[in-house]
């Protein structure tokens, strides 16, 4: 037996209970992981107050951890005992000690990256990845506005967009996370709630706009670039 974090319920932060679980063996195809970290992400708060549904109630939260392998399933040679690996995405159930998951659902994390940085980076990573590379591949020279830019995914695509030589626009909503935008590679920060970012943005771009929006706001966001004929390209995030 391990402990787990297990949701009986949908509800707030007291859901969350910290109980007995069996983990078992892992069978062909599966690693059994100790967890040494584990990702906290806005999803998982989604699925405890029901706004995803959990396919099974109860359940283990969690879908980002870092960890050592315990065992192997039957004839796998991918993976070892002993080897430091990561995951993240499905399946939900990192809120654990220990947990069993598909090999080839986990990846090696070399000696050089604390197990911590792996467990908060990876899922971020990954979608600042798809976002900056896939979704609109950026390029030297172009201009991008990454809102909520202090943010988790935000701070990892300001960094990124530099060092694929944009330029950088941020928005953020106190002068705290504006110094934050700023050392993570903004060359331009907006703090919304004190001016028009769609004003400031035409201003900073004289009036060409930007190439691509990262947009992890929403609505308000969304429809001040709309009605404003702000010139661009948006590409919505929810991590």
């Amino acid at each position: 037996m391990v402990k787990a974090i297990r949701v009986h319920e949908l509800g707030g932060p007291e859901v969350l209970k910290w109980e007995d679980v069996e983990v078992g063996e892992p069978k062909e195809g599966e690693v059994r992981v100790k967890n040494k970290a584990i990702g906290l992400n806005f999803i998982d708060v989604y699925f405890r107050k029901g706004v995803y549904e959990a396919a099974t109630v109860p359940y283990t939260p969690g879908v980002e951890a870092c960890g050592v392998v315990t065992a192997v399933g039957p004839g796998l040679t991918s993976r070892q005992v002993g080897d430091l690996v990561a995951y993240a995405g499905q399946p939900m159930g990192s809120y654990a000690e220990e947990q069993i998951l598909p090999a080839d659902r986990v990846g090696p994390v070399p000696p050089s990256i604390d197990p911590t940085v792996a467990a908060s980076l990876l899922l971020k990573g990954m979608t600042a990845q798809f976002l900056l590379r896939s979704c609109f591949k950026v390029e030297p020279g172009q201009t991008v506005l990454v809102h909520a830019a202090a943010g988790g995914v935000g701070s990892l695509l300001c960094q990124w967009a530099n060092a694929l030589g944009a330029t950088v626009i941020g928005t953020v909503s106190t002068k705290e996370k504006a110094a934050q935008a700023k050392e993570d590679g903004c060359h331009h920060v907006i703090i919304y709630k004190e001016e028009d970012f769609v004003a400031r943005g035409k201003e900073i771009t004289s009036d060409n706009g930007v190439e691509v929006v990262y947009d992890s706001v929403g609505k308000d966001t969304f429809e001040g670039v709309r009605e404003r004929s702000y010139p661009v390209q948006i590409l919505h995030e929810y991590i």
